[in-house]
């Protein structure tokens, strides 16, 4: 299917509404998500981007209904994971000697994905290919944001910058655009986004946006890869980019924890009754792991000043939930964060100590020692929890 976006420029891509995981099992898409490829028609015919393999056939087909494929000059490739490049092995079938236009780095991914020489023609920042019309596309590099090989596109008299991941989200919609859907929703995915892949590079980030800035190139549409395109105000989300890249926080407390006879969650909500009791300003979440999105807890601890973990004693050591979601939030490299552990036993309780460990090592501030409980809490075990989130509170 066809969408215009702007005079010459439509949208030709596919909307995913089944898709619940990605990356894998990595990244919950609770809200499904688009594959979004771009056809310019000028003087010379563009294809920016392309769709998930599984789709690769039906995006050839529905494309060869809108143009003779042999009226595309070229074709730009903005980053070479599969879900953007996974119809190219398909559409290169029929047009095999069609020019793509990539990174260095987007070669060497290309090649090693699907093992084809097509006719790469390498760009770098600033690198310019013109279309007629008095149009052209620069390229901005993208490294890191999130692979080596990622890069921009910019579209000079439509103003459109083909953005790829960034500025990204995985939303399932027909709307297209950023002002024809439900706000909440849209920023919802978009800060789960940026929390669960670009947070570790924030700091990569702010310097790119300072270089695009420089560019002083005028956008009115920045075209993403997934999710909705931002035309109406799209520097809004260039702005949250901007913020969320500056070691974001807001004035919440998380408390994540995984439990075996209900022991660690009882000390989860007497600690949250604490945290409450002392400051009634502060936004308190609980988590039980086991019953949670893992990917939204990744956005609450994004959102949180401050992070407790709970885990029983088991093995001398932690719950394997609980291991695996430090070590994710390991890979994250969350910065101005603190952190606290807590947990019950029966005989050696170790989870605190390996608990303060493992957060110290993922880069969070730990607060103290944390608070270990022997047996299920008592009545005064649990005035002690509590005191406890009164410590957390006043840190």
């Amino acid at each position: 299917m066809k969408k215009l976006i702007k005079n010459n420029v439509s949208w030709v891509g596919k909307v995913d509404w089944e898709l619940q995981q990605f990356h894998g099992n990595e990244f919950s898409t609770n809200h499904g998500s688009t594959y979004n490829s771009y056809l310019i028609q000028e003087e010379k015919t563009v294809l920016v981007d392309t769709v998930w393999m599984p789709y690769a056939k039906e995006f050839v087909e529905n494309l060869a209904q809108v143009i003779d494929l042999n009226e595309i000059d070229y074709i730009v490739a903005n980053h070479g994971e599969v879900d953007h490049s996974g119809a190219l092995p398909e559409l290169m079938k029929l047009i095999p000697d069609v020019p793509i236009y990539c990174s260095e780095n987007a070669v060497k991914s290309l090649k090693g994905q699907y093992h084809q020489d097509w006719n790469f023609q390498v760009v770098k920042t600033g690198d310019k290919l013109d279309l007629g019309n008095g149009k052209e596309l620069i390229f901005v590099e993208m490294r890191m944001l999130h692979w080596p090989d990622s890069m921009a596109t910019y579209l000079t008299g439509d103003n459109i910058l083909f953005s790829n991941d960034a500025f990204g989200q995985h939303y399932a919609t027909e709307k297209l655009f950023n002002n024809l859907v439900d706000q909440c929703d849209l920023y919802k995915e978009a800060m789960k986004y940026y929390a669960n892949i670009l947070t570790p590079f924030s700091a990569i980030l702010r310097k790119k946006l300072d270089e695009i800035i420089a560019f002083n190139l005028t956008i009115d549409i920045i075209a993403t890869s997934h999710g909705i395109i931002w035309n109406d105000n799209p520097m809004q989300i260039v702005e949250k980019y901007a913020q969320w890249a500056g070691d974001y926080q807001e004035n919440q407390i998380t408390i994540i924890y995984d439990t075996m006879w209900n022991g660690t969650k009882n000390l989860a909500e007497k600690i949250a009754e604490g945290i409450g009791l002392t400051d009634p300003d502060v936004e308190v979440k609980v988590f039980n792991l086991s019953k949670s999105d893992e990917n939204d807890l990744i956005t609450e601890v994004f959102k949180s000043k401050t992070v407790l973990i709970g885990s029983p004693t088991i093995g001398g050591s932690i719950l394997h939930s609980i291991a695996g979601f430090v070590h994710l939030m390991k890979e994250l490299k969350f910065k101005n964060k603190k952190a606290a552990a807590f947990g019950c036993y029966g005989w050696s309780g170790e989870s605190t100590k390996v608990l303060n460990e493992w957060l110290e090592g993922a880069g969070f501030e730990i607060i103290n020692e944390g608070l270990r409980n022997q047996w299920n809490p008592d009545d005064a075990q649990q005035v002690s929890a509590i005191d406890f989130g009164k410590e957390i509170a006043k840190a």
